[in-house]
């Protein structure tokens, strides 16, 4: 006799556990290394006198809802002025507000991206990417992770059936790393490819003039065909957008199902958010300091050996406008540290997926064609910091990051346990999130805290982030 679907469903279920990837819901504890609200604006006593004070001046009668589509009743002059600050903030013509990240990046990709089209990809590019690719139909193809040479090679080789877009995400989740948009704009401008990033986790933390993300900090706003970004990670509250020229923006509109079949943004939030981008305006000093902040926990867990050693940095120097911007209040300045490197390219991986990916093309002499664009001092000097808020701690096995976890919980620290799918199998590991409202001294705990942990018998000797084998599902 056929199991019954709880049956078989409880059978998938135990399967997880079993292999340590078994997923549950518990309610926030501890102090928080965890979140993504790296301004900490979320919990931020300003921001929330600010809303109640907008609040308070709102006529009677005035809705806080949007109970309809936008192409209904659901849009408002709320959202249109939000939408037109979101693209100043961002530098592009036009913006368009969505419910989250992931149904911004699902709804943008299988709206613009056609079968007939190819799509090169990051192998480790967060999953709503995976899966608005795969819903567009289009032909894929995986690069090694932050590959700049497997890139140019696969534009240089000619797709005649449609077009190629190159997508990326900006500051990638998981590894803490920055994709060099800079020299992907250069390759997708120089091959007629579209460069579409993911700004998520950058958004609020990068850019000297406005802080918008790294689109502005390496200059290509306006090189990009779109940039997603969140309002849930820095900003501290909810919500996402699609940046980028106004034809893109009035396309999705019509054409978006992500956009045209949902629910308005209620303008309660619309409100909020509008005060927290008053706060991120005010207050440079915030993004500043969770970078710093980061750059700390990072020279502590080096010291106390928890972390492998920093390789040589090129020093990024501080233009006049940055040296000028508002320092952060006396009583939370933290010293100016300077960031690692991004990670060294890691050898090929696989988007989790129960079919194989499009692999990458091999190596052929006619994709070696195009020379590679020169590495100028005076681009480098030019590149954002690329060390962010995210400092990942690889444990390898599933069992001992979750172990790890637990023992930080019972130290009073919310670190949480990374595991596939998230990451790629053998890769699991601890995810530190750094804010600008944590102290020095709760970052200093927190390494002390952390190298007691990894030195347990349950953890065994740490892998190097930058150095990790990529899996194959």
């Amino acid at each position: 006799m056929r199991p019954t679907l709880a049956d078989e469903l409880a059978s998938r279920l135990a399967e997880l556990t079993g292999q340590g990837l078994a997923r549950s819901l518990r309610p926030a504890a501890g102090l928080d290394f965890s979140s993504n609200d790296y301004l900490g604006l979320a919990r931020d006593p300003r921001l929330r006198a600010a809303l109640l004070a907008r609040l308070a001046t709102l006529p009677p009668g005035e809705a806080l809802g949007a109970p309809a589509s936008r192409l209904l009743r659901g849009h408002t002059r709320l959202h249109a002025d939000l939408e037109r600050r979101l693209a100043a903030w961002k530098g592009t013509e036009a913006a368009l507000l969505f419910a989250s990240g992931y149904q911004a990046n699902v709804g943008l990709l299988s709206a613009i991206v056609e079968p007939r089209d190819r799509a090169l990809s990051d192998a480790l590019n967060h999953a709503s990417l995976i899966d608005g690719l795969r819903l567009a139909g289009c032909r894929r193809v995986i690069y090694p992770h932050l590959d700049l040479a497997a890139v140019e090679r696969e534009l240089a080789r000619p797709h005649r059936e449609g077009r190629t877009f190159l997508v990326t995400e900006s500051l990638f989740s998981m590894e803490g790393d920055v994709a060099p948009l800079d020299r992907y704009a250069e390759l997708a401008a120089r091959h007629g490819a579209e460069l579409i990033v993911d700004d998520a986790h950058a958004t609020g933390l990068y850019g000297e003039a406005r802080g918008s993300g790294l689109c502005e900090a390496y200059g290509v706003e306006r090189r990009v065909l779109a940039a997603v970004s969140t309002l849930g990670k820095a900003v501290g509250l909810s919500g996402a957008f699609v940046a980028g020229p106004r034809v893109l923006v009035d396309y999705l509109v019509n054409r978006c199902r992500a956009f045209v079949f949902t629910t308005a943004p209620p303008p309660l939030l619309l409100h909020a958010l509008d005060a927290a981008l008053d706060r991120i305006a005010a207050e440079p000093w915030r993004r500043r300091r969770a970078l710093d902040l980061a750059g700390r926990l990072r020279r502590r867990l080096r010291e106390l050996g928890a972390l492998p050693a920093a390789p040589a940095t090129l020093a990024v120097p501080a233009s006049p406008a940055a040296q000028a911007t508002t320092a952060a209040p006396a009583t939370t300045a933290a010293p100016a540290t300077r960031a690692a490197p991004a990670s060294p390219a890691t050898p090929a991986a696989s988007e989790p997926s129960d079919a194989p990916p499009t692999p990458a093309i091999p190596e052929t002499p006619a994709a070696q064609a195009s020379p590679a664009i020169p590495e100028t001092p005076e681009a480098i000097a030019k590149r954002p910091p690329v060390a962010g808020p995210i400092v990942p701690l690889l444990l390898g096995d599933n069992a001992r990051a979750l172990a790890a976890a637990e023992r930080l919980a019972a130290l009073g620290y919310d670190v949480r346990a990374i595991r596939p799918p998230t990451v790629p199998p053998g890769t699991a590991r601890l995810r530190v999130s750094v804010h600008a409202d944590h102290s020095e001294a709760e970052i200093d705990a927190l390494a002390e805290a952390l190298a007691e942990v990894l030195a347990e018998p349950l953890a065994a000797p740490l892998v190097a982030a930058a150095g990790r084998p990529a899996e194959t599902p």
